[in-house]
């Protein structure tokens, strides 16, 4: 399971899998970045090669990307959504299934809270995976936490239909 947290500066990622008696484990984690400087087409260039390059390797049966968000900025959301784009556009590419999620349902899947703030979600990523640490930079503890949203969303979505 592939989780990824767009971004065109830093784009979060993280490769955590289901372990024995469905805890999880962190397989790798991290961010790709991007010269601030670059044209915008050069860094979404980045960005995909280094999704095609993380797919290849580590072959996830499915990635979850967080959904766009609306930022005061409207330039900001548009960016966004180009990253957005290479990055549905690798997955699609290599035939990876695509989950996505909003922000706030993330952080309530991970802290139990849609509005809470990075250092709460680096925090509860760490306490899920029993790490001594957040993974950081906070944008690749962000990847690992839609990564872990797609998988404890699955596991409830999963026991609603056994009770059922």
């Amino acid at each position: 399971m592939l989780g990824v947290d767009p971004g065109t500066g830093a784009t979060g990622y993280g490769v955590v899998e289901t372990g024995e008696r469905g805890s999880f484990r962190l397989v790798e984690c991290g961010v790709i970045r991007t010269a601030s400087r670059s044209p915008l087409p050069t860094r979404l260039h980045q960005v995909y090669a280094g999704l095609v390059e993380l797919i290849a390797r580590h072959r996830p049966d499915l990635l979850a990307v967080e959904e766009a968000f609306h930022a005061k900025n409207a330039r900001t959301t548009l960016v966004l959504g180009h990253a957005r784009g290479v990055i549905l556009l690798a997955a699609e590419s290599a035939g990876v299934t695509i989950a996505e999620y909003s922000p706030a349902v993330i952080k309530r899947t991970v802290t139990g809270r849609g509005a809470a703030h990075k250092p709460q979600v680096g925090f509860m990523v760490a306490e899920l995976l029993r790490l001594r640490h957040p993974p950081q930079p906070a944008d690749a503890a962000d990847g690992v936490a839609v990564a872990l949203t797609h998988l404890l969303r699955g596991r409830t979505l999963a026991a609603v239909g056994q009770r059922q």
